[in-house]
């Protein structure tokens, strides 16, 4: 009976013992598999790491000041202001130096009346210096031209002009920085959900192998939780790879080295704090930069017309001429003697018919003058459809924050209390499953929605002309 006995207490012991073996093998085994992930995420993250990480306001200052695009902008506004200093460079005195020599191999012949005999024969007469070398000194100022004075008029509008493209480009710029700046924060958000959601994975892989250990449930619970956990390892190692070529698309957007790295630091509360918006604000088309580019272009239009008008009065120019002429038969004494002389004078240019080009260019610079007018007809339409189709799409969003905002809160409750539940055997697994799926899914939802809010209020900021560049 005591042989019996002490049988029956060995093999309590060894399944115990077996049982703690398995139990120990299952958990090292999922928690192995969670360490792997957190250490593929550390090597990720490792190499977006720099001395100093940037918010969104040090990236956008960054791009203004590095971006080629930008800077490419910044060397068109000096190109056009060079472009009118050479063109009023004409109003200027114009100083040329010319130098001629001549050798007659034979000299010129001329016919004149001999004196002695009035009514006979023309005499031949060779004139001329057989060696002649004239330096001249020109010199002329112009007093009026059609050309230059559409220059001097239009100046100021050409530099607007590339002021306003500069303007442009950055503002395209600002937007394009903070959408790719939120894409990555929401990929960002997203991998440290999913390493939340691996390690409660993880944990209900020992809890599914303790319920099956304990005959509450059958084995293919705690597959299923291996299988949960092997979805959402995917899923993390999917998010990691996302974003290594956003962070890529914001080094190009802001002009970073690309063989540097660098971090991104950013306050989620202060986010939430900045998507906070105005709705009620009245749109004002002069206000976009594409409405204040066509009105520059309108009045150089305008400009142009003028021009072409001007085409039909005369051009009037004054001028200095003074010549150092050597002359002398041979050539080795032509410079022992000069003999200089100046002279000064206008010219005034009056073309009487140029084939009736001017009517042609006068038309022509008027229909310019018309497509522009329907350009600016065409471009209210389009910031209004702009401006509608934002606004709606922030409104949507800021929506749909709110009420994943509540979502979150009430699936991690949910999940709490299902985990309980589960662990004292009222309700099956799949219960947990879905419930874990709901917390992840809504924590994702909820940060996806908080950037598409953000974003978005970036694009209803740019559709009503307000100054991104402020940054």
């Amino acid at each position: 009976m005591i042989f019996g006995q002490n049988n029956i207490v060995k093999q309590q012991m060894t399944a115990s013992t077996n049982i703690s073996i398995k139990n120990s093998f299952v958990v090292i085994f999922a928690m192995n598999l969670v360490l792997l992930s957190f250490c593929s995420i550390a090597q990720t993250k490792s190499t977006t790491d720099s001395v100093q990480p940037l918010n969104l306001d040090q990236c956008i200052v960054y791009a203004l000041k590095n971006q080629p695009n930008v800077l490419r902008s910044d060397l068109d506004i000096d190109i056009a202001k060079k472009n009118n200093e050479i063109k009023l460079s004409a109003w200027l005195p114009q100083a040329n130096l010319n130098a001629n020599y001549v050798h007659y191999n034979q000299l010129p012949t001329t016919l004149i009346t001999n004196s002695a005999n009035p009514n006979g024969p023309l005499l031949k007469q060779n004139t001329g210096i057989a060696n002649t070398f004239i330096p001249q000194l020109t010199i002329t100022e112009t007093i009026f031209s059609p050309d230059v004075a559409y220059a001097a008029s239009s100046a100021r509008l050409l530099v607007q002009q590339a002021q306003l493209s500069n303007d442009s480009t950055k503002i395209n710029l600002v937007a394009n920085v903070s959408k790719s700046f939120y894409n990555v924060l929401f990929t960002l958000e997203q991998i440290t959900i999913l390493k939340e959601d691996t390690l409660r994975l993880a944990r209900n892989v020992g809890d599914a192998y303790h319920q099956y250990i304990g005959g509450i449930v059958d084995k293919t619970d705690y597959k299923e939780a291996f299988i949960s956990l092997n979805n959402s390892k995917a899923a993390l190692r999917q998010a990691k790879e996302n974003v290594v070529p956003q962070y890529a698309t914001l080094k190009q957007l802001i002009g970073f080295p690309p063989e540097k790295n660098f971090s991104i630091s950013f306050d989620t509360l202060q986010m939430i704090r900045d998507i906070a918006f105005d709705t009620t604000q009245v749109l004002k088309f002069e206000n976009r930069i594409e409405f204040k580019q066509i009105e520059t272009a309108k009045a150089l239009q305008k400009k142009n017309v003028e021009y072409n008008k001007s085409k039909f009065l005369p051009t009037l120019s004054a001028f200095y001429n003074y010549n150092y002429e050597y002359e002398n038969p041979s050539s080795s004494r032509l410079f022992s003697q000069a003999y200089p002389y100046s002279y000064c004078g206008a010219t005034l240019s009056l073309p009487l018919f140029t084939g009736m080009q001017r009517l042609g260019n006068i038309q022509k610079a008027k229909l310019q003058q018309q497509q522009l007018n329907l350009s600016e007809t065409g471009l209210q339409l389009s910031i209004y459809s702009q401006y509608t189709a934002a606004l709606a799409q922030y409104k949507s969003n800021l929506y749909n924050l709110n009420i994943l905002n509540d979502n979150v809160a009430m699936a991690k409750e949910v999940y709490n209390v299902v985990t309980l539940q589960y662990k004292q055997g009222v309700i099956p697994y799949l219960n947990v499953i879905t419930a874990e799926s709901n917390v992840m899914s809504s924590e994702i939802n909820y940060y996806n929605a908080l950037f598409q809010v953000l974003s978005s209020k970036v694009d209803l900021e740019k559709a009503m002309g307000n100054t991104l560049t402020k940054k």
